[in-house]
């Protein structure tokens, strides 16, 4: 398969999409100077080479959050397939119930508990969005 002129590098993120008992799913700001800074989104991980995607994202909710997710604990929830301006973005969503810690923003960033109904009042980048509207079509079917 050849790539045309306009072919864009493909970027594997895997992310989490950690929901608490009540319902409530959690949401991570993009600090002030990253790219796309302010939006909010699933927390996640660039999936490194000889990753698996649910190993990426064990070890970056273990830095970035300071809880422990088992793979075994990760079920696929969704994934996007979004063309930025100068890369695509291949994310799975892996939804996971069960953790051990307590989330904590180890990187700075700014953490929400967000219902299905004040989810679309955060912004989020262009891949995310139609994420969230899985999430509030899953809760309504009473999983959440």
């Amino acid at each position: 398969m050849t790539q045309g002129k306009d072919a864009k590098p493909l970027v594997l993120v895997a992310a989490a999409a950690l929901v608490r008992g009540d319902g409530r799913l959690l949401l991570a700001q993009r600090p002030a100077g990253k790219q796309m800074a302010g939006l909010w989104e699933f927390p996640g991980a660039k999936v490194e080479a000889g990753e698996s995607p649910q190993g990426a994202l064990a070890r970056e909710l273990r830095e970035e959050l300071g809880v422990s997710v088992a793979e075994a604990d990760m079920s696929a929830f969704a994934f996007a397939s979004h063309a930025y301006e100068n890369f695509h973005l291949l994310m799975p969503v892996f939804l996971a119930r069960r953790w051990e810690g307590d989330v904590a923003a180890h990187e700075g960033q700014q953490l929400a508990w967000v219902s299905p109904a004040e989810i679309e009042a955060y912004p989020a980048p262009e891949a995310d969005i139609p994420l969230f509207k899985h999430f509030i079509d899953w809760s309504k079917a009473g999983r959440a």
